[in-house]
């Protein structure tokens, strides 16, 4: 049936059995996804998939608790399969966490987040980009030897919620994007380089530029060494930088912070970074899949910085988390999909840039080390603690010049004590986005990591 004559009849049904409780109130959240990625090697089609699918997660709040169920089916025995079970799951639950569900902000900003001249893009065209990207980057040099994974993917997706209190709320996004890794080899010696792009906008799609990047990273390696183990100043490019801001960003978190597994509980209003580090969420950024007008309960999103000029001027958080810290929320409420429960999550989350260019943070190193890419990420960091031990490669910094690459270390520190650490932010902002969140950051030049090598 139709998804509003759906909802219509899975809100009638829930009132008829749920009776004449006073609180009772219930949400639907409806979620689709269609997508689309080839590989290619050596020419050939490698593998190709479109998908698509969607389904809708119902809400029942009932005696303070809240259940959950969820169908990717929207006929009439579903509605009572649903109803069922999201009672039956409030019926159980324990947590004495008081659950909210939302009436509806005031106002909701207008974003541009769905590019119809990407739907105009077809299958063929796409087939070719990657074909295309594939002999852009044999084409850099004869020491760049192989592709490896090199793939054009694209996406859209829609999301809407409306629940019994009188919210209604939706948007869809699309984007587009892919990636390439190349292998260099020049004797005995090989290296690797890779680089991923995504975009709303084809204009700025330039796979000359994606794979230039993707073999200077392979090729500038050939030559690497083990460095000295010690400690040193180091320069991590934004890249390096933006990936341990992705696995560290749970820290900020109220959710994390108030079941203990961050260290920034109650710590709002105190200096948890140097003084040149603003950290911002912003959900309006344009251009990013990232962005919406809404947050996963239905509140108006609006960007906000959660690190001023070094201090922690607020955690993220949901209907749920705000409530028991005793503050607004911040429109960080978050669902992996339509099916998920509502957690909190960071939208478009990066560090400020400064107006200082990357040979300008080279300047200011001096003499030092520059990681441009680290390793392991989920096997060497500890999100709670902050501690990490992780593979690295880069390159040897001497009077602010890049000298010999670097590899086969390992680079180990704290996260909490790279924040307070930091000396420069450069100008080179970058994004770039694992899961449903996307994390960007300039280089940052940091006071000392400690590096295991020779």
């Amino acid at each position: 049936m139709d998804r509003n004559e759906f909802i219509n009849r899975l809100f009638e049904r829930a009132r008829e059995k749920a009776g004449d409780a006073p609180d009772f109130a219930c949400e639907a959240c409806f979620g689709s996804n269609e997508s689309f990625e080839v590989q290619v090697k050596n020419g050939e089609i490698y593998q190709y998939n479109v998908s698509g699918g969607g389904g809708l997660g119902f809400r029942v709040l009932l005696g303070g608790k809240m259940g959950y169920a969820s169908t990717q089916i929207m006929d009439e025995d579903a509605v009572d399969m649903l109803v069922d079970g999201a009672l039956e799951n409030a019926a159980v639950v324990e947590s004495e966490d008081r659950q909210f569900l939302f009436a509806g902000s005031e106002r909701y900003p207008e974003l541009k987040l769905y590019e119809p001249r990407l739907d105009d893009i077809d299958a063929a065209q796409k087939i070719e980009m990657a074909r295309e990207l594939e002999r852009l980057t044999l084409a850099q040099d004869k020491r760049i030897v192989q592709v490896e994974d090199c793939a054009v993917f694209s996406e859209r997706a829609e999301s809407a919620i409306v629940n019994t209190l009188g919210l209604n709320v939706s948007t869809r996004g699309n984007l587009m994007g892919g990636y390439v890794g190349a292998v260099a080899r020049d004797g005995e010696k090989v290296n690797t380089g890779f680089k991923l792009f995504f975009t709303m906008n084809p204009d700025e799609i330039d796979l000359e530029k994606v794979a230039q990047t993707a073999a200077r990273e392979a090729l500038s390696g050939l030559e690497a060494e083990r460095a000295p183990s010690g400690s040193y100043r180091t320069l991590l490019r934004n890249d390096a930088a933006g990936a341990l801001l992705a696995t560290f960003s749970g820290v900020f978190s109220a959710d994390n912070a108030q079941r203990g597994l961050s260290r920034l509980n109650g710590r709002e209003g105190e200096a948890v970074a140097a003084a040149c580090v603003t950290l911002k969420d912003d959900p309006h950024r344009p251009g990013s899949a990232s962005s919406t007008p809404f947050d996963g309960e239905g509140v108006a999103t609006a960007p906000k910085a959660v690190i001023q000029n070094g201090k922690l001027t607020t955690l993220l958080h949901n209907l749920k988390t705000a409530h028991k810290q005793g503050v607004t929320t911040t429109a960080n409420a978050s669902r992996a999909g339509y099916a998920a429960p509502v957690g909190v999550a960071p939208t478009n989350f990066f560090f400020e840039p400064t107006d200082t260019d990357f040979d300008g943070m080279l300047a200011k190193l001096g003499d030092g080390l520059l990681i441009t890419d680290l390793q392991g990420m989920h096997a060497g960091a500890n999100p709670i603690t902050g501690d990490f031990s992780l593979a690295a490669k880069g390159f040897r910094v001497r009077d602010g010049r890049v000298a010999e690459a670097v590899n086969q270390i390992t680079v180990a520190g704290n996260f909490y004590e790279l924040l307070m650490g930091v000396e420069a932010v450069g100008g080179d902002l970058e994004f770039h986005a694992p899961g449903g969140s996307c994390f960007g950051s300039p280089s940052l030049l940091v006071t000392a990591l400690s590096v295991a090598g020779a």
